[in-house]
């Protein structure tokens, strides 16, 4: 990946962009459409299709038809594998493509992108590839005048609601498992963040996914999103984002069909730092990054640092120093460490949440401002907020910004009570030479992902999902197949 690369696709034009709807593009049915606007500039990139819940019903009739035409359904799981391990190279062949334009998209920066956006999609639609022909049903232990089998079978429809920060990454660890388990699927992109899914559907289309098995409607939330969460034939919701979106489409579900709905909603993860971290100025490092890269819009972000107060000061300058190494810049320049905001609206929201910490008693050490105006994009410093308590808003609830808010602990009880103080329980870490603490902690954080002397790096081979307010169901690993099948059982007299 050289700079000349990246700069020739920054001066792509971007088409005027349709839905995707039974292998090929089609306009919305209203003829309505969406400017995208980049983060990076302000200026608009290119427009979408607005889809309506008439395009959503045109998506889901093609995908339910798709499905009980069966050429996908019921195809040999080593056929599908063949069509996804194609998939994936497609991806990987057009990644740089495919990251510039996410990264004009929605700010994030490049070096990350790339990686976190078509190669990590790649890698997971590879991942599910290759389990789906070894994964088995099963024989029960009944006795010997009866046979009685458990059979895996695909769902039908999935619907798929991704966020704007990354909708590669989150996307294909629910398309993957869901097309390899022989599901049909509509996905409903962000509105901030469209471009990408949109190119990944003709590149499915191109690898030999059958008509109608993958299907994008973009559009507003309140209106292609609430109209697939809606519809009677859709089947299973599977959805990341915010809370409030969250409980809306649980109530959809109900006024609807019951469909079964998997939900990663965010979270508040603490990142706990004892006095024995074997390498403080690591484990600092790590910490900035943690919660500062993609301009802090990460649902498993470790917003929340607790440290033991007996290192307090010497890691708080070890993480000043982190903090001050990384530029904030065009995402699209290779020496930018944290990109854009996705939004001006996000942006305001996370300079209102920096105020509301400072009005409330917090002190901002660092950052909290709106940098680089000129440029006409939505940029901010890295605030980092001292001082902050368990009653504070910016302790308890998720900022989704570069926002970090610090306070001290002095032993292994209060650190376990503050780790736990807020509604969420998605992410965590904590940082210690001891085996024994490291496993106490696990134990006694609640949340879905603990790392130890780490923050981040887990791969698809480990699940994914939160406890408490960050939702239920699980993204990547095996687990994930779980949310895409049904099972049934075959009880055979013989």
């Amino acid at each position: 990946m050289q700079q000349a690369q990246i700069d020739r696709l920054r001066a792509a034009v971007i088409p005027a962009q349709q839905l995707f709807i039974g292998g090929r593009p089609a306009p919305a049915i209203s003829e309505a459409r969406l400017d995208v606007v980049s983060p990076i500039d302000g200026q608009v990139l290119t427009s979408i299709a607005d889809g309506d819940a008439a395009d959503v019903d045109a998506a889901v009739r093609r995908a339910r038809q798709a499905f009980e035409q069966g050429s996908w359904s019921r195809a040999a799981p080593a056929q599908r594998k063949k069509v996804l391990l194609r998939f994936a190279d497609l991806i990987e062949q057009h990644a740089l493509e495919i990251a510039v334009l996410g990264v004009r998209d929605n700010g994030t920066e490049i070096g990350m992108a790339y990686k976190a956006e078509p190669l990590s999609a790649a890698g997971t639609i590879r991942y599910y590839a290759e389990a789906i022909d070894k994964v088995y049903g099963e024989i029960a232990p009944t006795s010997g005048d009866v046979l009685g089998l458990v059979h895996r079978e695909p769902l039908g429809v999935v619907g798929v609601i991704v966020p704007w920060n990354f909708p590669l990454m989150i996307g294909a660890w629910k398309i993957g498992p869901a097309l390899a388990a022989g599901n049909s699927v509509v996905v409903k992109p962000p509105e901030l963040a469209s471009l990408t899914l949109l190119r990944l559907a003709e590149l499915a289309a191109e690898a030999g996914l059958p008509d109608g098995v993958l299907n994008v409607v973009t559009g507003r939330g309140s209106s292609a999103g609430e109209a697939l969460a809606l519809h009677m034939d859709v089947d299973v919701l599977a959805f990341t984002g915010s809370g409030a979106v969250g409980r809306r489409l649980l109530e959809c579900s109900a006024r609807s069909n019951l469909k079964r709905v998997h939900l990663e909603l965010g979270g508040k993860s603490p990142n706990i730092v004892f006095a024995d971290a074997p390498d403080i100025r690591h484990a600092a490092k790590v910490s900035a990054s943690g919660i500062f890269r993609n301009s802090g819009q990460v649902c498993v972000a470790g917003s929340r640092l607790l440290v033991q107060s007996s290192i307090y000061d010497r890691f708080m300058a070890e993480l000043l120093d982190a903090t001050a190494k990384l530029r904030v810049g065009d995402p699209l320049e290779l020496t930018s460490d944290i990109g854009a905001i996705s939004s001006k609206a996000q942006l305001r929201k996370n300079l209102d949440a920096v105020a509301h910490a400072e009005a409330q008693g917090a002190t901002r050490l660092v950052g909290g401002e709106q940098i680089r105006v000129e440029s006409g994009g939505n940029f901010m410093a890295p605030a980092i907020l001292t001082e902050v308590t368990p009653t504070m808003q910016v302790w308890r609830e998720e900022v989704f910004g570069p926002v970090l808010a610090v306070t001290r602990f002095e032993g292994e009880e209060d650190a376990i009570a503050l780790a736990n103080a807020t509604p969420y329980g998605l992410a965590s870490a904590v940082w210690t030479a001891s085996l024994s603490m490291a496993h106490r902690m696990v134990r006694a954080i609640k949340a879905g992902v603990v790392h130890v002397n780490a923050y981040g790096g887990a791969d698809i081979t480990v699940p994914l999902g939160g406890f408490k307010q960050s939702g239920f169901g699980r993204d990547k690993s095996l687990h994930a197949l779980d949310a895409y099948t049904d099972l049934k059982t075959a009880w055979i007299a013989l």
